[in-house]
Parts: C-alpha cells; sequence; structure tokens
C-alpha cells in the first residue's frame, strides 16, 4: 500500500501506531522512505566535494529497505561509513546518497564492485539478482551482506557456494529474526531443554497486487521472498546433527505461495509447521505468533513484542518497549565482518550454513508447487 497517497486522518493515524511500535527516529525514516521511494529530480544533484578516500562500505540497491533499514542503521552506529550507492532507477541511488551524506552514487554496479577503498557490500536489489552481485564481489575481494532471499535457483545456490570456497570474503545473510532479542530468548530457552520439538508460527503477511515484481516468475514468488524468513528461523531452531533426514510436507489452495501451510519434520522427529496468508491489509505490518515446545519448556510469542517462556512452576515474560525484529542486529553483525573492533566479532556465514537454509526454502517452494512430500538432506551429504 502507498501510505502517502491515504487520506490524511490514515497517516496520522498509522504514523502515531508506528511510534509506539518503533519510536520516533524509526518512524520518521519510516516515513521518508516511502517518500524516498517516489523521489524524481529534474536535475539529478551534484557528486560530493568530500575528501575522496571516505567510507568503505558500498550498497547495491536503493529501495525502501536499502533507505530505512541499511543505510539507517550504519549511519546510527558507525557515522558516514557508507560510500558509494548503486540503484538501475539513479534517482532512487541519488536519492539515498543525499539523504545519507555519501561520497557518490550510481545506476553502475561494476564502479561499486570494483571500488578500491570499499570492503563490504550490502546487496538489497530485486531478488533474482542477488547471488550475481554477491558472486561478482566475492571475486573482486569483496565481503558480502545479501538481504533474503540469497538465490532464487539451485544452480545460484550451488555457483554461490562455489565461489565462497574459492574467495577470502565472508557473508552475512538478511535473515534478522533470530538477532531480535526475543529471537535470541526463543532459542536459549529451546537449547537449554533436550529431545524433539513442537514448532507453530502463524503469519498474516501483506497482501500485494498480483502485478508486484515479487510475482515475477525470475523472482520466486512470496515462500522466497517472504516465507523464507520463517523456514530459516525453524532450521536454527533444530542443532544441525538433527535436522538430517528433513520432510517437507505442504499444504496449499490454488495459489502455491499465498494461503499455505507447510510442516518439516526433521531427522531427530522435531516437528514444524508454519502457515502463511495474505488476505488482506495489515494495519501495523506483518503479523505473527510463534508457539514452541521442548522438554519443559513452552514458549509463546506474539508479533516480537511479547514472550512468555514457562518451564514448569517458573514463567518469566519479556515484553520490549519497542517492536524489534532483528534487523539492527543483522545488520551491525555483516559490518563486524570487516570492522570487528566496532561490534561483536562476526565470521559471517559457513558455506553450510548458506546451503542448508536456501536448499530449504528452494524445495520448500517446489513442494508447494507440484503439491507432493520432498525430504532433503545436508549440505555434503551426497544426497
Amino acid at each position: 500500500m502507498d501510505y502517502t497517497t491515504q487520506k490524511l486522518t490514515f497517516r496520522i493515524k498509522k504514523a502515531a501506531r508506528y511510534i509506539r511500535l518503533y519510536g520516533v527516529q524509526r518512524t520518521l525514516i519510516k516515513i521518508r522512505g516511502q517518500y524516498h521511494m517516489k523521489k524524481r529530480y529534474l536535475s539529478l544533484p551534484a557528486m560530493s566535494t568530500l575528501p575522496e578516500d571516505g567510507g568503505h562500505v558500498g550498497l547495491i540497491g536503493c529501495g525502501n529497505y536499502a533507505f530505512g533499514v541499511v543505510a539507517y542503521y550504519l549511519k546510527r552506529n558507525f557515522g558516514r561509513v557508507l560510500r558509494g550507492a548503486m540503484d538501475i532507477d539513479i534517482h532512487k541511488a541519488a536519492s539515498l546518497y543525499e539523504q545519507f551524506g555519501l561520497r557518490y552514487y550510481t545506476d553502475d554496479a561494476e564502479k561499486i564492485i570494483v571500488d578500491p577503498a570499499i570492503d563490504l557490500i550490502y546487496i538489497a536489489t530485486n531478488h533474482a539478482s542477488h547471488a550475481d552481485y554477491a558472486i561478482r564481489a566475492l571475486r573482486a575481494g569483496k565481503s558480502v551482506h545479501i538481504e533474503k532471499p540469497h538465490v532464487v535457483r539451485l544452480n545460484q545456490l550451488e555457483r554461490l557456494c562455489a565461489t565462497m570456497a574459492e574467495c577470502p570474503g565472508q557473508i552475512g545473510l538478511g535473515f534478522n529474526r533470530p538477532y531480535s532479542r526475543i529471537g535470541r530468548e526463543i532459542k536459549r530457552a529451546l537449547d537449554s531443554q533436550t529431545g524433539a520439538a513442537m514448532f507453530n508460527w502463524f503469519i498474516a503477511g501483506h497482501e500485494i497486487s498480483p502485478e508486484h515484481w515479487y510475482f515475477k516468475e525470475e523472482e520466486g514468488g512470496r515462500v522466497l521472498g517472504n516465507l523464507c524468513h520463517w523456514t530459516d528461523f525453524v532450521l536454527q531452531l533444530v542443532a544441525p546433527q538433527d535436522r538430517y533426514p528433513l520432510t517437507i510436507n505442504p499444504t496449499r489452495g490454488l495459489k502455491s505461495d499465498c494461503d499455505i501451510a507447510v510442516t518439516f519434520t526433521f531427522g531427530d522427529e522435531s516437528i514444524a509447521a508454519i502457515t502463511f496468508s495474505a488476505k488482506g491489509h495489515t494495519f501495523e505490518g506483518v503479523r505473527e505468533r510463534f508457539a514452541a515446545y521442548r522438554g519443559n519448556v513452552l514458549i509463546s510469542m506474539d508479533d516480537f513484542r511479547d514472550l512468555t517462556v514457562e518451564i514448569i512452576e517458573k514463567k518469566r515474560r519479556i515484553s520490549p518497549f519497542f517492536r524489534d525484529h532483528g534487523h539492527e542486529l543483522n545488520i551491525l553483525r555483516s559490518y563486524a565482518m570487516v570492522r570487528p573492533q566496532e561490534a561483536d566479532a562476526s565470521k559471517g556465514y559457513s558455506i553450510g550454513d548458506v546451503w542448508e537454509t536456501g536448499n530449504l526454502f528452494l524445495k520448500t517452494r517446489d513442494a508447494l508447487e507440484t503439491d507432493r512430500k520432498i525430504v532433503i538432506h545436508g549440505y555434503g551429504s551426497g544426497a
């Protein structure tokens, strides 16, 4: 939904609700992001006259997420570390350049990739281009943060992992929910117990028009664009040695990526059920409820705003003042791949991690599109 075209009363209510959810600064950047997406220049802004050696981070893709999350959190935490921004729509690159004080903007990704002053590139373009940009950046000696999904086809996953094996650069992925405070508390509580677990996740997603670019055949649809968040999270909640063989069971209607349910049965008999619906507009953004049970731990979570953890007679509730989906820490951890002194040291994702989370959402899409059960195995299994 384009909020800038709604009635004034709607926009005021939306801003007021978001201030309560995210705070004033976060809400303001979300509002600016809406106008950023529509900005057009009669004359493009002149390039910076600042010293040429400023900044060491590049940004490929200057849409709403890049503007309101990547650039926002990098500047808030580290100052003007962003050096150059690229988008095929030069107006978006120019708008981000002006807002965040970069050294330059461009519509040529190669300028970012070969810039010797850049050692880390955040990729936030359309889904089908993520892997190709990442491979080019790795081969140019950069480390890379790839927004989700990192691939849309199996051959992209194979090429990306092969490139990781050949190049020294590190990889961060844009799966933010495990890095939220509540996400970390969920994993900590479940890891305190042993045995098989039960996970149940219900998600009410945004309704988007049939003409939206998500639905272009090459972009992977909503399973890769949205559901991958939750397939990744449940995968992280099962220990690597207990995940496989992993059975994917789909349930779907006429569409294979809206109003769907899918269950995963892991090698240790843990079961995860994910239900995703996109029937209408959700005023507060994506809504989600999660429940889990392992050993003596019982967990319930609403919208990353309220978490209850019960262990027999002990009951603990966590309610952060603002909703936190983990975007900030996710961005900072990737930055720490090249500047570990600036945040907690981070080594990025291993090849196995990149393969397994990618293979899971790719095979989940296959299962839903073909309406059949699929069994998958871990990285390096040969199966």
